[in-house]
């Protein structure tokens, strides 16, 4: 009986074997942008989430305190609408003087906590904004050089809007009134949101000053001293080529 003749293997030509090994290029190359893209938009904001809580919590204990008796976080986010351009206001008394902080605030490492009860967001504060430092951890940054809370002058803050925990995705949401609530070893400071800047340069430090105003929209911001609170971040989201700001002014402080 005769055996059946052998197959020979296929042999592909040269073009095609370009073309299969640019193939399977293409595919590997999307499968790993793909782990890049989930890395960026879900482990990043898992682990800057739960180091964020678990230095509140270290905070807290700390303070030897249950955390801010603040109205229970909503998961909703207050609906989206137009934020007219500022004028100034009329002068208001100030707050009587902030206690003194026993120790001074050391370089990314957090030292007070910001609630935001209406976009249910807790985060640590640490001083400086460096990213691998504070913002990547999930905290929110103070700009060295300005006010400390409750102090006079302006109290300035940035955090991320995507990503390592986003605090600050929905701070476009807030309105006037909104309270921002920081609070520190010595006292709890209740700021209500005043104003927004939807969009400014990057490199517009002036509203951050002590009396916050933008060189780049001169219609937005203050022309009187008092105790602000700004929050910074990038605009829009997942870029950072504009600043979207939100400026407050002190409200109310008790002692811890």
């Amino acid at each position: 009986m005769r055996k059946p003749p052998s197959r020979e293997p296929v042999r592909l030509r040269p073009l095609g074997r370009t073309l299969w090994t640019g193939a399977e290029a293409v595919v590997t190359l999307g499968l790993v942008l793909l782990l890049l893209v989930a890395h960026q938009l879900w482990w990043t904001n898992r682990e800057a989430r739960h180091e964020a809580r678990q230095t509140v919590r270290s905070l807290e204990r700390e303070w030897g305190g249950q955390g801010s008796q603040v109205e229970p976080r909503s998961r909703e986010p207050a609906p989206v609408g137009a934020v007219a351009p500022a004028t100034p206001s009329a002068p208001v008394e100030p707050p009587a003087p902030a206690p003194a902080r026993n120790t001074p605030a050391v370089p990314d490492r957090a030292y007070a906590v910001l609630r935001l009860p209406s976009l249910g967001v807790t985060a640590p504060i640490a001083e400086g904004i460096s990213k691998r430092g504070v913002l990547d951890k999930g905290y929110v940054g103070h700009y060295a050089g300005t006010a400390q809370p409750g102090q006079a002058g302006n109290f300035a803050l940035a955090g991320h809007r995507n990503t390592h925990g986003e605090p600050f995705r929905y701070v476009n949401r807030l309105r006037p009134g909104d309270k921002l609530v920081v609070e520190t070893r010595d006292a709890v400071f209740t700021y209500l949101v005043d104003r927004t800047l939807p969009q400014t340069s990057a490199q517009d430090s002036a509203v951050i000053a002590p009396v916050p105003r933008s060189d780049v929209r001169t219609k937005y911001g203050y022309e009187e001293r008092g105790y602000y609170i700004t929050l910074t971040t990038c605009t829009p989201e997942f870029t950072s080529r504009y600043r979207l700001v939100v400026w407050g002014k002190l409200a109310s402080m008790r002692p811890r």
